[in-house]
């Protein structure tokens, strides 16, 4: 039998703070029978009437939290700041694993568990035998439902090797409804875990759709908004500054010489006299995808009649925008930071239907992050920092060179996989090689790369032998034995692979891994701010407990250190 959330808790007790404060005062004092008593009642489930109805789980892609904090003075009254000011944060949350991208972060969030448990070690990958790409949410016998599916699409979480809270809810109680929503397949998929169903965004036709992973045809609330064709009111319009000029005055001015281009707001969203895949695909990067994404789980809340009886349900979000803008012209930028503006006006509105649809005191509000965001390299310089960008294929050709060198002219490594390098295994086997000389070697080789930090082979981040080296921790939780490939590598402080994009993300560095951790729940939840570090991972456990039911098999999550109110 699975362990209770309080059991755990009391287990890690002796070792952390990731207790509740009350038990770990009577432990402190020695008083042991009352120490008991408060592990009997923290182990029993809550009555009924004391679970949240509904879950609104939303995570914003891309979101640092240095971004959070940045323009705090300019959040709406009841947007962001409902979390800030009448909910619970915590001011040091992070990612544990050192490649942190959407893929990773979205298994994790519901999962309470690293790409070492979940499987899912990044957007993409490669068979670790045959060197052919994987796709993190694909499924070759799935396919969108009334769309056009592609080898690579994500449809289904085939990949996902462990659980999520959605998935224990429902076994508890086949009643609850868990519906996850994105802009993007892996953002819906992942947190909709086994049992639940995922509605992410076509840039083919500008509507939201599932797959026959989940069911044969659309529900009749899914058809009737597709049917309304949501996306073309925002065909030729403009995504114009929310502010005036001078409230911008913190950010990156528009048409910076490195930014993708459109650069600048005001904003075209279409051109043109045709409504098509150019004009869906815009809306990905700016705040109209978003604002889809709120206004589909709003049909979804009614279709589903979510938070409406006994049975809890959980609606997840993931706001898809915020970080292809921040790919495009950095974190820093003014479009992202009016971007998150935009974003703090739609989620006052979204929560004031909450409230009166569900009721204040009958849901609970959680709101994280994939990943944070390195800022780019041309800013880092700016402020007198060493950075600079590693090119990924000048990267393997110095690294095949120098293995042809060694072991002779043949090809030997098929390439990245995630954030580790592959090797072909049949070709090693073939000629009789070692692997763990072939991985010393190409280490070696690497080692001179200026853009690379730490970087550790297959036989020590399975070995577990270079504990308290620099990120090992970190890459090894990013490392899946069945997954991975056979050297895991770690982009250097303020460095970046190079790319199309103007920033990016999927590093151990504190910029990457600190997110938001934000809570919404008068009935629950004492507001404050807590600045003890907890993880992402903490997430899982926590909602099991104010649900009723065992944490995630996979979980290695502890309770995030609130105060009851």
């Amino acid at each position: 039998m699975h362990p209770e959330p309080c059991q755990i808790e009391y287990a890690v007790v002796m070792k952390t703070p990731h207790a509740s404060s009350s038990l770990l005062r009577c432990l402190r004092l020695g008083a042991a029978g009352t120490a008991i008593l408060a592990l009997l009642a923290c182990a029993t489930p809550p009555p009924a009437a004391d679970k949240p109805k509904l879950l609104v789980f939303i995570a914003v892609d891309g979101l640092p939290q240095r971004q959070v904090l940045a323009y705090r003075d300019q959040l709406a009254p009841d947007g962001l700041a409902r979390f800030l000011d009448r909910g619970a944060w915590f001011s040091n949350a992070h990612y544990g694993h050192a490649f942190t991208v959407t893929a990773a972060g979205h298994a994790t969030m519901l999962t309470g568990a690293y790409p070492h448990r979940t499987g899912i070690i990044g957007n993409d990958w490669r068979d670790p035998v045959t060197g052919t790409p994987v796709y993190n949410t694909q499924d070759p016998s799935a396919r969108y439902i009334d769309h056009a599916t592609k080898p690579f699409d994500g449809t289904s979480p085939k990949n996902l090797k462990v659980e999520t809270v959605g998935d224990v809810l429902r076994r508890a109680d086949p009643r609850s409804k868990v519906i996850a929503i994105s802009g993007k397949d892996r953002g819906a998929i992942l947190p909709a875990g086994k049992t639940g169903t995922a509605y992410m965004y076509m840039a083919q036709s500008g509507s939201f759709a599932s797959s026959t992973y989940y069911m044969a045809e659309h529900p009749a609330w899914v058809k009737a908004f597709n049917d309304g064709k949501p996306a073309h009111k925002y065909f030729k319009t403009e995504w114009k500054p929310l502010l005036d000029e001078a409230a911008y005055s913190r950010s990156l001015p528009d048409r910076q010489v490195w930014y993708a281009p459109g650069g600048q707001l005001p904003m075209a969203l279409g051109a043109g006299d045709e409504i098509g895949l150019n004009f869906y695909s815009t809306l990905l990067r700016s705040p109209a995808v978003d604002a889809l994404s709120l206004d589909f789980a709003r049909a979804a809340l009614d279709g589903e009649g979510l938070g409406q009886d006994d049975a809890p349900d959980i609606l997840a979000i993931s706001l898809s925008a915020h970080d292809y803008i921040n790919h495009a012209f950095s974190a820093e930028s003014r479009m992202s930071h009016d971007h998150l503006l935009q974003l703090d006006r739609m989620l006052q509105s979204f929560f004031a239907e909450l409230d009166a649809k569900v009721g204040k005191n009958n849901y609970l509000a959680v709101l994280t992050a994939d990943h944070g965001f390195t800022p780019a390299s041309q800013t880092l310089q700016n402020r007198g920092l060493t950075a600079g960008r590693q090119s990924a294929g000048q990267t393997l050709n110095k690294l095949g060179e120098g293995l042809n060198q060694r072991f002779g002219e043949a090809k030997w490594v098929l390439g990245f996989s995630a954030s580790s390098i592959l090797f072909d295994r049949q070709l090693l086997a073939q000629r009789g090689i070692d692997s763990n000389n072939m991985a010393e070697a190409a280490r070696a080789v690497l080692a001179v790369e200026p853009g690379l930090g730490a970087i550790y082979t297959r036989k020590e981040l399975d070995g577990n032998t270079r504990v308290g080296e620099p990120f090992f921790d970190a890459m090894r939780k990013s490392w899946h034995p069945e997954v991975s490939g056979d050297l895991q590598t770690v982009v250097q402080l303020n460095w970046m692979f190079t790319g199309s994009s103007a920033a990016t993300h999927g590093s151990p560095h504190v910029y990457d891994t600190h997110v938001p951790i934000l809570l919404y729940g008068p009935r629950w939840i004492k507001p404050g701010q807590i600045d003890q570090r907890v993880e992402v991972i903490d997430i899982a456990p926590t909602l099991a407990r104010w649900f009723g039911v065992p944490v995630p098999a996979a979980s290695e999550g502890r309770i995030l250190p609130l105060i009851a109110p």
